[in-house]
């Protein structure tokens, strides 16, 4: 699944979005609204962890979601 079909999903997508990241807030997944740099900074923050790694998580969420 590309990100435009992601972004064009949100709403359905933001309910796994929450399942696999807890900690993030409903306002942070209004923020985001399906745009991929967004959720890897919303869960960058949230976790307190690098770029890098939030970023690999969320390509492990889109592959398991193609």
């Amino acid at each position: 699944m590309n990100w435009d079909t992601i972004k064009g999903n949100w709403k359905q997508m933001a309910g796994s979005v929450k399942e696999q990241w807890g900690k993030l807030a409903e306002d942070d997944m209004t923020m985001i609204e399906g745009r991929r740099e967004q959720l890897v900074g919303q869960i960058q923050e949230r976790y307190g962890i690098a770029k890098d790694d939030a970023d690999a998580q969320v390509k492990a969420w889109e592959d398991r979601h193609r």
